[in-house]
């Protein structure tokens, strides 16, 4: 499956280059939405949220209600996994929470609460490490070595690979690869998808591919991309 992908900040649909430098924009988040009409699903990160910089909860509530979404992005708690899908979020992506010091407490209770079917767990990595808080924070502990003892709390695993992320220089497929032999569950990758090469090499692997900045700035063409995702 091809996933495009709606970050936003400010109230804009943003694109950044490892997590940092904000590489475009753009002022109608739901012309973008219009643009990815016909894709199964879109995921939609808040990236104020993730930072602790504020929120874009009524854009997130329009996208949700709007199409069939995966929605992340600051969701630390039981209260705000259930908002999400009352607004009609399809499934709600858990990443720093899934890493903090009681983290097996609430992810057992996001279980109760919503349903493993409805949880993705983030594992970003970068420099080999899992990162958390909007990238800002690193934990010693590569996504290799947790992702077995994540599998019960969650039906798929958004994987990242952060130091490629928006930098249009195509993706590290050993790491999928790897990753994919250390779970039976769904992964979508995501960082540095760039080409159809990519996406196809992944899809070999059974791995979803989550694509931003290559759609924004037309390395990638978006009925090009429908085409492929119909045939699928």
């Amino acid at each position: 499956m091809i996933i495009p992908c709606i970050d936003l900040m400010g109230g804009k649909a943003v694109q950044l280059i490892q997590g940092r430098e904000k590489a475009l924009e753009e002022d109608s988040v739901l012309a973008v939405l219009d643009r990815f009409a016909g894709f199964p699903e879109i995921q939609v990160i808040d990236l104020d949220a993730a930072l602790g910089e504020g929120s874009n909860d009524d854009l997130v509530r329009i996208l949700a209600g709007r199409a069939v979404t995966r929605v992340g992005g600051g969701v630390r708690s039981v209260q705000r996994a259930q908002t999400l899908v009352a607004q009609g979020a399809h499934r709600v992506i858990i990443g720093t929470a899934a890493f903090t010091e009681n983290a097996s407490v609430l992810l057992g209770a996001l279980v109760e609460a919503i349903g493993r079917e409805r949880i993705v767990i983030a594992l970003d990595s970068k420099a080999g490490h899992i990162v958390t808080e909007g990238w800002q924070k690193t934990i010693n502990v590569t996504a290799e070595e947790v992702i077995r003892s994540l599998e019960p709390y969650c039906s798929g695993f958004l994987c990242t690979y952060v130091d490629k992320e928006g930098m249009m220089q195509g993706t590290n497929l050993d790491w999928f690869r790897h990753l994919r032999a250390s779970t039976a569950h769904e992964i979508t990758a995501a960082g540095g998808v760039t080409t159809l090469e990519d996406i196809a090499a992944l899809h070999e692997m059974n791995i979803h591919a989550a694509v931003g900045m290559a759609i924004y700035t037309g390395r990638l063409d978006l009925a090009e991309l429908l085409k492929i995702q119909r045939m699928r």
